[in-house]
């Protein structure tokens, strides 16, 4: 994968595609600002090499059309304050406003294009579309690893057109964190996967068991996989239609001589809100119309035990509601188990970050990965299209 330390920005239109996709509250403001805090080092590269700085991004779902409160116009103030020179908002991400725009730049300036999802042709990666953006660069760098799955126009269509072109340091970042989680681990290497739905991470499932050597697996995806063993799990979320695919990844880790982990006690509540009420139970004592909501005290110490000597971790997704305080701990305490563990310990997902950032654990874990469905697309084996595309 070529990287932008092989390139010659100077005097060049550097078109970077970033994740500006930050949150905002109902005035606008930006409350938490880590993905553009992570762009940082590739913006100031750019700069430091005297390159045209362009940084193009979405926001939200504006489906192809110009809706003003999706506009980046609040993240172009908030970088300026972070970077501390001026950031000039396009009027539109390609036409000839635009253009006219970034052919007045000057070595060391900054333009953020308006978001790209107020044309369709970014999703649709149309050609006319992506002949528009091209013709803004010189140089293309992907440092946008949260949408790299993706085969949109600014990932895939503009990388194609651009003979320059590579990885920023975000994006290099996170791809030699997952080679050395997954292609070259120091074993034990654990992988600790929940969240609600095993469909949604079921090649991520098939492809780890080829390569970890203990599986853990908590959240409401462990109903289905304690369903398919006969186990009653009341009212809990369960997915009928892959009971007998739950039982046949059972059967396939013990072949492989994989240490599978599911929970042995819940805390289990009659209804899924703040007032519930709630109690622990086993496995086995979940009441007809009642639902696991979070994993237990015993099952907390089992998964601890499964991490104590593991000197590699991934995970993805929590292993309860934890948003509710109720439903929390056994979450809250795998974050603080694998933040104090030795080994180079990575997260993925945005509940799984949410839940080691409530936990006040984000400085203990390795690496905190900034993109959900492309870190799921490497765990399940595949590659990246938009890091692909780059050579």
């Amino acid at each position: 994968m070529n990287t932008i330390r092989d390139l010659d920005l100077d005097d060049k239109r550097v078109l970077v595609r970033v994740d500006f996709n930050v949150p905002m509250d109902e005035q606008f403001v930006i409350t938490d600002d880590i993905r553009m805090r992570m762009a940082l080092p590739t913006i100031k590269y750019v700069l430091a090499n005297k390159g045209k700085l362009i940084l193009c991004s979405h926001f939200g779902r504006p489906e192809g059309q110009r809706i003003e409160t999706f506009s980046l116009a609040p993240v172009a103030g908030h970088l300026q304050e972070l970077i501390g020179c001026e950031v000039k908002l396009a009027p539109d991400c390609v036409g000839g406003e635009t253009e006219k725009l970034v052919s007045s730049m000057n070595c060391g300036e900054v333009v953020l294009l308006e978001n790209l999802r107020f044309h369709k042709g970014e999703t649709d990666n149309d050609p006319l579309f992506v002949d528009k953006l091209a013709r803004l660069a010189d140089v293309y760098i992907n440092d946008a690893f949260a949408v790299s799955h993706r085969v949109h126009a600014s990932v895939v269509g503009v990388a194609e057109r651009v003979a320059e072109k590579g990885a920023g340091f975000l994006l290099e970042t996170e791809m030699d964190y997952f080679h050395k989680a997954m292609d070259e681990p120091v074993r034990p290497l654990v992988a600790l996967v929940g969240g609600a739905k095993v469909s949604s991470k079921l090649g991520a499932l098939e492809n780890m068991l080829d390569r970890v050597d203990r599986m853990i697996i908590g959240g409401a995806m462990a109903n289905t996989f304690l369903k398919s063993m006969g186990i009653d799990v009341g009212a809990s979320l369960v997915e009928d239609d892959l009971l007998e695919t739950a039982k046949k990844l059972i059967d396939s880790a013990d072949e492989k001589g994989v240490k599978l982990y599911l929970p042995v006690d819940f805390v289990v509540a009659d209804k899924f809100a703040s007032d519930a009420v709630v109690k622990n139970v086993t496995y086995r004592d979940i009441p007809a119309e009642w639902m696991a909501l979070d994993i237990g005290p015993a099952s907390t110490i089992l998964f601890k035990e499964a991490l104590d000597d593991a000197r590699t971790i991934v995970w993805n997704g929590p292993m309860g509601a934890f948003e509710m305080d109720a439903f929390a701990r056994g979450t809250m305490v795998l974050c603080q188990v694998v933040a104090n563990s030795h080994a180079l310990s990575i997260t993925g997902g945005g509940d799984s970050n949410a839940a080691v950032k409530k936990a006040g654990e984000s400085k203990n874990i390795s690496y905190m990965s900034t993109g959900g469905g492309a870190f799921l697309q490497l765990m399940e084996g595949k590659t990246l299209p938009g890091v692909e595309v780059l050579g």
